[in-house]
């Protein structure tokens, strides 16, 4: 009788506290909650795109409270921010290998890799380019990708003109991400003949670069 009394008290105390408060008793004892609220906003944006869904729709596919989330997050906007950290953290380490293993061509290897990250993790991908908002993640100049970026470009055109490198590592990357964001799943704006991104890419680099260097020297800067 005390233990059936005692559950009864916790019960009745439970239901008075408010909806909040209820939220993160339950929230505590879920787990991994933060992850959870991730992983069903990747899903939800994967099905909708990031503007389609809120935060209490997350809230529910991760199976707990309306309020819960925000123990983690204080709106839809921070959840997104989170999805897009950790797709950056992702594609980075992709790069990273890609550059690696890519030998002298490592440029084209991060390419690669980029176009796939953008086919295989769509819901990463749209979140970490279409957050919304302006206090988004930062893609700084020392982003690591872009570094390893423009010492693979710098080895292709046998100079390491800092200039040089980092506007051939922004030409790269720009024609790049735009075949990614091309050919991503659910694109509206793909083109009909644009079956083969990966060779796309080889060839758009490969004139890309070759005349660079000239158009420089044209031009009267230093390379």
């Amino acid at each position: 009788m005390t233990s059936v009394a005692g559950d009864v008290n916790a019960l009745n105390f439970m239901v008075k506290l408010p909806d909040s408060e209820l939220a993160e008793r339950r929230g505590y004892h879920h787990g991994n909650l933060r992850g959870s609220l991730v992983e069903a906003a990747r899903r939800l944006i994967a099905e909708r795109g990031p503007a389609g869904f809120t935060l209490s729709d997350a809230a529910k596919l991760a199976g707990v409270s309306p309020a819960a989330p925000y123990r983690h997050f204080k709106d839809r906007q921070a959840l997104l921010r989170e999805v897009a950290r950790q797709g950056f953290e992702e594609l980075g380490g992709r790069l990273g290998a890609a550059a690696r293993g890519g030998g002298e061509d490592g440029f084209l290897s991060m390419g690669r890799a980029y176009l796939a990250f953008a086919r295989e993790e769509p819901a990463f991908y749209a979140a970490m380019f279409n957050t919304g908002s302006a206090d988004g993640p930062a893609r700084p100049d020392d982003d690591p990708g872009l570094a390893l970026l423009r010492e693979a470009v710098g080895r292709k055109l046998g100079t390491s003109d800092p200039e040089t490198t980092r506007l051939a590592a922004l030409l790269v990357f720009g024609l790049t991400h735009g075949l990614a964001s091309l050919a991503a799943p659910g694109s509206v704006a793909m083109p009909e003949g644009l079956v083969d991104p990966e060779r796309a890419l080889e060839i758009g680099v490969e004139a890309l670069l070759r005349g660079l260097m000239p158009a420089l020297k044209d031009r009267g800067q230093p390379v």
